[in-house]
């Protein structure tokens, strides 16, 4: 097993690792939407966290070997599934290869976003 680690991507927030490597496959901890360059969350709405958690899902993806088309699996999670519809928008256009995929509304998600991606990809 490989731990996975870029500047690109924010650093843990917890005990945890950014992402793990075993079995020939990539496994991301959830990304919320903080910019790895400020540690700040930008984006107050959906469309603009969205894509921030989608850059830093590829990020990761990318320092592990891996790329965003080489994704089988995802977990979302929304605060509000009223937001189902932008979400899919922007995450039409990172996750082009249709992985399977669970999304959840939950009630709160880490520092007050409103969007968490985790991905499983293959190598």
């Amino acid at each position: 097993m490989k731990t996975v680690s870029t500047e690109r991507a924010p650093a843990a927030i917890g005990p945890y690792s950014q992402a793990k490597i075993s079995g020939g496959l990539v496994f991301t901890s959830g990304q919320i939407p903080v910019n790895p360059a400020t540690g700040k969350i930008e984006e107050s709405n959906i469309i603009g966290q969205t894509e921030q958690v989608c850059k830093n899902v590829a990020a990761l993806l990318e320092a592990a070997g891996s790329s965003m088309d080489k994704v089988v699996k995802t977990v979302c999670f929304l605060s509000d599934i009223a937001d189902f519809g932008d979400f899919n928008e922007v995450y039409s256009r990172y996750f082009t290869s249709c992985p399977a995929r669970s999304c959840v509304a939950v009630k709160d998600i880490p520092k007050g976003c409103l969007v968490e991606i985790e991905t499983i990809a293959e190598l």
